[in-house]
């Protein structure tokens, strides 16, 4: 969230900048609203001017002895339209602040300009995506034929956009998970944490989910209790109304949780697999620091979910999203993207961002600098999204038998070195 001074008071610069965004409906009202704030402001400053003055007149005609009466009924009157239009430029600030809860970050001037994903500008590559003798076929064909993945008793155990696991195919998503917050707790100098995977609402609203994204998300009849979208959420909002000591910053978290999305507005999209499914597993990198630390910290926690793609050998690339193409909270994301042989193509595997001190601000993360507070900055991003890992190793690593060969890093989690159909 903004605050509201600064925003009120920078208002023309922020919505350039808010406006390569896209459309920003709310920013009309907001002027709107404040254009009747001003004018109640200044209407009433005005009145209390002419009330001083009648309090000095009153003042004169007292000591002359003069017939007072009339300039009291005066002095009542302006009180009470002062007292009016008070409470009119008082009452216009919670609409504003209903209106701040649906406006986004500000993008950083780092950010290139766009419209949408086109926009977005390749940063680096790294690897290069396999080259087959044969035809490589996609995960939704692979995982059944090795008996490791199915996606018919998932839909007729639940529904569909959700899988079931078999064998070593379980056991290649736990080795994953495993892998990754080893490498995260003990290389990349991050802690550890399990955190619930129900939130309140307003973990929800610190981080920005909530109100504008209700409908993403699955919440529990009759109860405060949603299912987290992502382990951002619960790991944030750890420190949500608390202040950090500042010589304590940056702190980093990981954390392994599994993830649960409505996918609402999404169908159509990746509707084959597990590229796009309603629950799935997710390792979080979440950091906390102060202003100045955080675009350096971001290239750090961007490089640390790198690094599993490459410990894994597997071809990707990394992108800075467009203002266009940014999400709610953030001012900075780059993703990063692996390749995948059964689609072709490049597929967002992570998403690292700064959201600067948005989420802060709503959640009340301050840190001690001296003897103030500030706001802290926050940044989060997948370190990576397991179920997409999966896929990755099974298309990049196939055999033309239809086997799928352990990446070397994997192998001390598996103690397999190949994965063949399941008998």
């Amino acid at each position: 969230m903004h605050d509201l001074s600064y925003f009120r008071n920078n208002f023309d610069r922020i919505a350039e900048r808010l406006a390569t965004r896209g459309p920003m409906p709310q920013l009309d009202q907001f002027r709107e609203l404040d254009q009747k704030r001003r004018a109640a402001i200044f209407q009433a400053e005005k009145l209390k001017e002419r009330k001083n003055s009648t309090s000095t007149e009153f003042q004169k005609l007292k000591l002359a002895g003069a017939d007072t009466t009339e300039l009291q009924k005066e002095s009542r009157a302006l009180g009470e339209q002062i007292t009016a239009l008070d409470e009119q430029a008082k009452a216009l600030d919670e609409p504003f602040r209903e209106l701040l809860k649906g406006i986004p970050n500000l993008p950083h001037e780092s950010v290139p300009i766009g419209k949408s994903e086109a926009d977005n500008v390749e940063v680096r590559r790294c690897g290069q995506p396999p080259q087959f003798d044969f035809e490589p076929k996609a995960h939704w064909d692979l995982g059944p034929a090795l008996g490791i993945l199915d996606l018919e008793r998932a839909a007729k155990i639940t529904g569909a956009r959700f899988a079931l696991y078999w064998d070593m195919g379980a056991k290649l998503e736990r080795a994953l998970i495993n892998f990754m917050l080893d490498v995260h707790s003990r290389e990349h100098g991050y802690t550890e944490v399990l955190p619930p995977f129900m939130v309140n609402s307003q973990s929800l609203y610190g981080t920005g989910q909530l109100p504008k994204f209700k409908e993403d998300l699955f919440k529990c009849e009759g109860h405060d209790f949603w299912l987290i979208p992502t382990a951002e959420v619960p790991v944030t909002n750890i420190y949500r109304d608390e202040t950090l000591e500042g010589d304590a910053l940056p702190i980093q978290l990981c954390a392994y949780t599994p993830c649960f999305r409505s996918e609402a507005g999404s169908y159509g999209r990746d509707v084959r697999g597990i590229i796009r499914v309603h629950q799935f597993q997710k390792v979080e990198l979440v950091k906390f620091t102060r202003p100045e630390q955080s675009y350096d910290e971001l290239e750090k926690l961007t490089a640390d979910a790198e690094d599993i793609l490459r410990r894994l050998g597997l071809a990707y690339r990394t992108v800075v999203l467009s203002t266009g193409d940014m999400g709610f909270s953030s001012a900075k994301t780059y993703d990063i993207e692996v390749w995948l042989p059964g689609q072709n193509g490049y597929k967002e595997i992570s998403s690292c961002s700064n959201y600067e001190a948005f989420q802060a601000r709503r959640a009340g993360i301050r840190y001690r600098s001296g003897k103030k507070s500030e706001y802290a900055h926050t940044l989060n991003g997948s370190g990576l999204a397991v179920g997409r890992t999966w896929v990755a190793i099974v298309e990049n690593y196939q055999q033309k038998d239809g086997s799928v060969v352990v990446p070397e890093a994997l192998r001390p989690y598996l103690n397999e070195e190949v994965i063949r159909p399941r008998k």
